[in-house]
């Protein structure tokens, strides 16, 4: 009836439609259960019957409208026949009960004792009738969710400030707010023996690109794992390369940016109980693309993307450099800054690497602690902590200015990356350019650059190229992914992603002033 080393809840046990002895049979099963419920009930007829549910996860207030009051409806006719049907063995008498309960529209009928405790670990109610040798399950969920919020991983000057939340149901309609149209398709895969949590492909039928929604269904469909408790852990076993520090999956939590990715011809996978979605294909442009910056005047659109490449450059590569120049490569530098560099560290006692690992650490050390104190005491942690320990560091001559204001610029440039998983990856990427900076120079820093490049270039996202559209080189994807051009300058999807339907708006678009009235 089961295999209790995976916790699954497997086998074809049936009812005897003895009442009691039913009841028994599933408090063997649930035990020890403090929180489940056995709770009888008598229809106007006599006939008994049992209602087990699971505190917290059951709409208690539904069960007299939407069970008791249609089961008391039936006459002695219809139980005589439910009666005459059990005795003949033909299917326990279930099909009379569950007729005279349809118009409920929650309930179904089961095979099996096992198949009801997966439904009952769901949330919903198994109904035991005297003389019934099939379990029915009624739909009565009901737990406590949180609200709708604006997202904290991604917060937005102008643009929605609703966020997916930790409910299946309500973030399928957030999505279907934004997409009224009947080619929002939507496909359910539950996934884990344990917690069977359901996880839903998300697409427009007519913009998807061709074998996307094949080829997630068959990654998902092999997964052979006991529990999916976090859209983090599918990530993980369904990606290209498990071995990459870059994210090939974009996890978000605002319902805009999936609709934008589904009208690109990209696919979302929605994870029940948990608020980020995530969406493929995904390409290293997009990580450094902001929701708003579709909401935003193009001008300054471009110019923050512009800025966020620029930044991005800084936070991998300019400690590496800073260690680089002042170790190898003096004579690169202006006389007057070199000599400025040199007082400052005259009393330090350590190589430039070491100083710059010291700093590096603390920052990010300070980083973590922030994140996990409580909020208000996080912020202090990480603004002042930083503050005081990098003066303190410079007066007791451990680390020099420059590499303070190194260290400070680089991990402000850190946080400009809307992706938040695509930040760790250039935090952890900046360790060895630095190693490879402090033993090479300039060499080991293009040495470092052309190996980075060449992982970019050979990984992918479901198959499309994960440096798209740099390579292979699209001269219409580049220009769209390093600015944000107009509206009506933009006719056509994405390349990459929508090979059919490429067409998004009409031409002849641009908006033109009214022509002056005469007279």
């Amino acid at each position: 009836m089961g295999n209790p080393d995976s916790g699954t809840i497997t086998g074809t046990t049936k009812l005897t439609g003895v009442l009691e002895d039913d009841v028994q049979l599933y408090r063997k099963r649930l035990e020890p259960g403090a929180d489940v419920q056995y709770n009888p009930f008598t229809l106007r007829t006599g006939r008994q019957g049992y209602l087990i549910l699971i505190q917290g996860m059951t709409d208690e207030l539904r069960f007299q409208s939407d069970i008791l009051e249609p089961l008391n409806r039936m006459d002695s006719e219809q139980l005589k026949g439910w009666d005459e049907q059990n005795s003949n063995e033909k299917d326990g008498g279930s099909e009379d009960v569950f007729e005279s309960l349809s118009q409920s529209k929650q309930l179904r009928l089961m095979n099996s004792v096992e198949e009801s405790l997966t439904g009952l670990c769901k949330g919903e109610t198994v109904v035991l009738l005297d003389g019934c040798a099939q379990p029915l399950m009624a739909a009565l969920h009901k737990w406590e969710q949180r609200s709708i919020e604006e997202p904290a991983a991604e917060p937005t000057i102008r643009g929605a400030r609703d966020g997916f939340t930790e409910s299946m149901q309500t973030n399928m309609t957030l999505i279907r707010r934004r997409l009224a149209t009947p080619d929002l398709k939507v496909e359910a895969i539950p996934t884990g023996r344990v917690t069977k949590t359901d996880i839903m492909l998300v697409y427009l039928e007519s913009i998807i690109m061709p074998g996307l929604r094949e080829e997630a269904r068959q990654r998902i469909s092999r997964i052979d794992i006991d529990a999916i408790v976090e859209s983090g852990c599918l990530e993980e076993l369904i990606c290209d390369n498990t071995f990459s520090v870059f994210p090939q999956l974009i996890n978000t939590e605002r319902p805009d940016r999936v609709v934008t990715a589904l009208l690109e011809g990209r696919l979302a996978i929605v994870v029940d109980n948990t608020p980020f979605v995530l969406i493929a294909p995904s390409t290293f442009a997009d990580s450094l693309h902001a929701a708003e910056d579709d909401y935003q005047n193009y001008l300054f659109a471009s110019f923050a993307r512009l800025l966020r490449f620029f930044l991005s450059l800084c936070a991998l590569l300019l400690p590496s450099l800073y260690i680089s120049l002042t170790t190898f490569h003096q004579e690169m530098m202006p006389s007057d800054l070199l000599l400025g560099i040199s007082a400052s560290r005259e009393a330090v006692p350590f190589p430039t690497l070491v100083e710059a690992l010291l700093m590096e650490i603390t920052f990010e050390g300070l980083r973590e602690a922030g994140i996990r104190l409580p909020k208000p005491v996080g912020q202090a942690v990480s603004i002042v902590g930083a503050l005081v320990i990098g003066q303190a560091a410079v007066q007791a001559g451990i680390v020099s200015a420059a590499l303070v204001i190194i260290v400070s610029f680089t991990g402000i440039a850190s946080f400009i990356f809307p992706i938040y998983s695509q930040g760790l990856a250039f935090r952890l990427l900046r360790f060895p350019m630095m190693l490879l900076a402090a033993v090479l120079g300039l060499y080991g820093i293009f040495l470092g650059l052309l190996m980075l490049l060449i992982h970019l270039m050979k990984l992918r996202s479901f198959g499309v190229p994960y440096f798209s559209p740099i390579m292979p080189f699209h001269p219409e994807g580049l220009l769209i992914s390093l600015l944000r051009l107009p509206k009506w300058a933009v006719k056509s999807r994405p390349v990459e992603t929508a090979k059919r339907n490429r067409k998004r708006i009409k031409d002849h678009m641009r908006p033109h002033p009214p022509a002056t009235p005469k007279g």
